[in-house]
């Protein structure tokens, strides 16, 4: 949930940044969407850490469901 709001936000920044023409509005855009990069890196490793932390399997399934966690590898295996 939370890396879709960021990539949501990521995603307009950068088009909002294509069409600016102030090198100053562009630098300031461009700072951010390199913040959000980071927040998305430290949201990626927070969830390893409680994942690999989180030992009881209905824990880390209701952890998914309220989005902390991203969805299990093996959840995509059809």
């Amino acid at each position: 949930m939370t890396v879709d709001v960021l990539m949501t936000i990521e995603e307009l920044l950068e088009q909002v940044q294509k069409d600016i023409e102030n090198p100053d509005a562009s630098y300031k855009l461009r700072t951010a969407r390199q913040l959000l990069s980071i927040l998305e890196q430290r949201n990626e490793d927070l969830s390893v850490a409680v994942s690999e932390a989180v030992s009881d399997d209905e824990l880390r399934d209701r952890l998914r469901e309220l989005g902390y966690l991203k969805p299990a590898a093996d959840d995509f295996a059809g």
